[in-house]
């Protein structure tokens, strides 16, 4: 849908106090979530509130049997903020809450080098049809689909900033229910908020996926700090 900066202390304190609650110290977030997706790589998306267009993406590593971050970022969600994905509807611009895999990376650049992930080039005859009609529905296709309408589907191509680099998010992916929603990622961020996707600066994406091994299962829990949609219900 349509590199490390250095923080100071104060922004590193803020960040510190999302992380691990405020108030008192406490262990890593992946260890207070109800699931994770049984990998030893988890990248979390997490955001004030439902109404927030900003937030923190951090990716973790399990390491001798505790969580230890790798990276952070800051992120964007969608521009009518975040909702429960199994409530979402197409086309509302918000950005679905769960815990989802990453089939696979795709960009209109080459993959960083060290990438383990498959990555597919984007080409000028890449699209990803969001037509609910079509039996390519929620997919990759390319050329586009006969049965996929151009004005219910996203040109690839057109977006070369924002899918400079990417990770497709299964969110509605495996078994789609239509009208739910079709092309949510995790890819560069342009100028504002999403469509509903999860985004993070350039720098940020290309060392996600230098860092994100398939073998370890990785996946992506985005929810907010506290509510009916908090992270650690996911």
């Amino acid at each position: 849908m349509r590199p490390g900066v250095r923080l100071p202390a104060v922004a590193l304190a803020s960040l510190s106090l999302l992380l691990l609650g405020a108030g008192r110290p406490s262990s890593p977030l992946p260890d207070r979530m109800a699931d994770t997706g049984g990998g030893r790589q988890l990248i979390t998306a997490v955001a004030p509130s439902t109404g927030s267009t900003s937030g923190t993406v951090t990716w973790w590593d399990r390491k001798d049997g505790r969580w230890v971050a790798a990276g952070t970022a800051p992120g964007r969600f969608g521009a009518r903020g975040l909702v429960e994905g199994t409530a979402r509807r197409q086309g509302t611009n918000t950005t679905p809450t769960g815990l989802y895999g990453l089939p696979y990376a795709f960009g209109t650049e080459a993959a960083p080098r060290g990438t383990a992930y498959e990555y597919r080039p984007v080409r000028a005859g890449s699209w990803w049809c969001q037509d609910t009609g079509s039996r390519s529905y929620n997919r990759w296709t390319e050329p586009r689909a006969a049965d996929c309408r151009a004005a219910e589907a996203e040109h690839l191509i057109t977006y070369r900033t924002q899918y400079a680099h990417a990770l497709v998010v299964d969110f509605n992916y495996h078994h789609p229910v239509r009208g739910r929603g079709a092309g949510i990622f995790l890819h560069v961020s342009g100028r504002g908020a999403t469509a509903g996707c999860v985004s993070v600066p350039k720098g940020a994406m290309r060392s996600i996926l230098r860092w994100a091994d398939p073998a370890r299962t990785p996946h992506l829990a985005i929810g907010t700090t506290s509510g009916r949609t908090a992270i650690t219900r996911y």
